[in-house]
């Protein structure tokens, strides 16, 4: 077993528990920047050892230009002791240029790049897009690869030429493909490589990823983060006993629609501040499946802590 250890070329060195921080509603959905700020110091007060703000599980495809500012300068002001590594990624190479500027001109420490989704993208293009977004900021760019919600895969050559850029310091995995995964690890020991399925933590700091992008970290950041420094500190036996603790979570959570579990989890804890709703189209638990996750989340002791 090898330490999770952070790329040469990354000069964060990212590494550890950094989760997907939520983007919280109000009632009628418009953007609550407190809660969001709140939700963000919540998992760092738990050990987390960076955030990403306006990933999946921040809704980021939802909002609009300047609801993403707002949501990058809030963070970044609230968040000083850990790395903020926002997500910037939009279908255009223009946009996603002109977020990587804000975000690096707002102070955040980074930026994760998804690759552009619904058009088809082919290797000269997306070797370009990244080429471009690195040559604009001055900030570490980390490369977002989850094939199943962009319809872009990477392929390990594109990977080798966009490893190859200035700038560019990681890359976040999210296809479940850990053949393609550890390959890439292989081939690139300079970048930092982080984890992006609950389903895989263990296995992903196994094949050699310095850091795990969980969403039950979102929610049980004290799980997670004692996952990672058990791994840390050579504990395999327990490392994987947390794994499994995961998986339970996860299947609890998710029951119902697409992502809501992560934010009525939220509000099943005991907590200062409420996330609120999803984004129309995405919706809510009902109210059968609230129980039901309530339910399960007690039987799994995980319910009832004091409030953060």
């Amino acid at each position: 077993m090898a330490d999770p250890t952070a790329g040469s070329d990354d000069p964060l060195s990212l590494h550890g528990v950094v989760p997907p921080t939520v983007t919280a509603f109000g009632d009628e959905e418009s953007v609550d920047l407190d809660a969001t700020a709140a939700h963000a110091r919540f998992v760092v007060e738990a050990g987390c050892h960076g955030v990403f703000p306006l990933g999946t599980n921040g809704e980021f495809a939802l909002l609009t230009p300047a609801e993403r500012r707002q949501v990058v300068e809030t963070v970044v002001d609230e968040i000083e002791s850990v790395p903020v590594v926002p997500g910037v990624g939009a279908p255009s190479t223009r946009r996603t240029v002109a977020n990587a500027e804000h975000a690096a001109d707002a102070g955040a420490d980074g930026v994760i790049v998804v690759t552009p989704y619904y058009y088809p993208l082919d290797h000269e293009a997306a070797v370009d897009h990244y080429r471009r977004v690195a040559a604009a900021v001055d900030v570490p760019v980390y490369v977002y690869h989850i094939p199943s919600r962009t319809g872009n895969e990477l392929s390990l050559s594109a990977l080798d030429e966009i490893a190859a850029i200035d700038g560019v310091a990681g890359l976040k995995d999210s296809s479940k493909d850990v053949p393609w995964l550890g390959q890439a690890i292989d081939r690139h020991p300079e970048l930092s490589f982080l984890a992006g399925s609950d389903s895989l933590l263990f296995p992903g700091l196994e094949v050699g990823c310095a850091g795990l992008v969980s969403a039950v970290a979102n929610v049980f950041p004290e799980l997670v983060v004692d996952l990672y420094s058990a791994y840390a500190d050579g504990d395999e036996a327990r490392a994987r006993e947390l794994q499994s603790r995961v998986y339970e979570v996860r299947d609890a959570m998710q029951r119902g629609p697409y992502m809501a579990g992560v934010k009525t989890a939220l509000s099943l804890r005991d907590l200062d501040f409420d996330v609120g709703p999803l984004r129309r189209p995405l919706r809510r638990m009902d109210d059968a499946d609230r129980a039901a996750l309530r339910a399960d989340l007690d039987d799994l002791g995980l319910l009832g802590e004091p409030k953060r």
